[in-house]
């Protein structure tokens, strides 16, 4: 048996939840990837798998083996591109967690360019938005906005995202537009309700130097950054959302930005890696293209300084 075949061949099928798929993906008669799997069970002593008529799923013992094949897995192609041929064309896989507003806005309408670079590398991209592990959860980096919680995780900034305030013209034209923070107070918001925490954000500016915290009244408030923005242009109150994410919305006259004259704080934009030294070829390409795709976007490129 080689073993780093019949990894590679259950990694699959613990993805596929079926040996019929792997069996098509790989161009291999189904009898042989379930021997290689009966052969690896029995080789490590435990069951790996559950089959039945229907489904195929996988063992307590399983998820643990599935970890390691895919770390060492990951590891053996990272060896091979160590090769200064592998290093200009890199290849493999890259799991990527982030947000599913920032993939739908930024990372989507791009990847045909960085597949176009690198058609040797494949993104499983992630919209969990929450804590995760990253070793635990086979993830490679997370890309994150806001500020970041304590962690020993590597995180690189790579941006600032610019925060402005807006409403729907319909919710404008029924309220009228606020023009001083005061003004809020007869107002109406979307609250922000953070998925991870639970934490209701508030409407945050810049005064004098001194930051300034606003609480508004909402009569909906959610926990998507799609749906926030969505809710805010079908008028059912004020948002504060990050422009990068809005820009073509409010191009197009959907939203309509107001209290122009105060300034509210930046958002850092950050990747974080397990570990900036076990950062494989292909990861590398993923993080300077990305990093490289926010500095091109005025909403979200960093201040430089001198």
């Amino acid at each position: 048996m080689d073993r780093f075949e019949a990894m590679e061949i259950f990694t699959r099928v613990v993805e596929a939840n079926s040996f019929s798929k792997v069996s098509e993906l790989l161009d291999l008669p189904r009898a042989k990837v379930s021997r290689t799997i009966q052969a690896l069970e029995e080789h490590v002593g435990v069951r790996l798998l559950n089959r039945s008529t229907r489904q195929v799923s996988v063992t307590e013992d399983g998820a643990l083996f599935y970890e390691r094949c895919v770390r060492i897995l990951a590891e053996v192609v990272d060896a091979e591109s160590s090769l200064s041929s592998k290093r200009d064309n890199p290849t493999g896989m890259i799991r990527v967690d982030t947000s599913g507003t920032l993939a739908r806005v930024l990372l989507l309408p791009a990847l045909g360019d960085f597949y176009q670079k690198y058609p040797g590398i494949e993104v499983r991209l992630g919209l969990a938005d929450r804590n995760i592990d990253l070793i635990q959860d086979g993830v490679d980096c997370v890309i994150r906005m806001g500020a970041l919680e304590e962690s020993s995780l590597v995180a690189r900034r790579i941006g600032d995202s610019r925060i402005v305030t807006c409403a729907s013209p319909a919710y404008l034209e029924r309220y009228g537009v606020p023009e001083t923070l005061d003004d809020l107070d007869q107002h109406r918001a979307v609250n922000y309700v953070s998925a991870r925490s639970g934490r209701t954000f508030p409407f945050e500016y810049e005064v004098d130097g001194e930051s300034v915290k606003v609480q508004m009244k909402s009569v909906l408030a959610v926990n998507d950054g799609n749906v926030y923005i969505g809710a805010g242009v079908q008028g059912y109150g004020i948002i504060q959302p990050s422009r990068f994410m809005v820009a073509e919305l409010i191009q197009q006259g959907a939203l309509r930005e107001i209290l122009t004259s105060y300034r509210c704080p930046s958002t850092p934009l950050s990747i974080l890696y397990a570990h900036r030294r076990n950062l494989s070829s292909r990861l590398r390409a993923f993080a300077d293209w990305f990093s490289e795709l926010v500095q091109r976007n005025p909403d979200l490129r960093l201040p430089t300084h001198g």
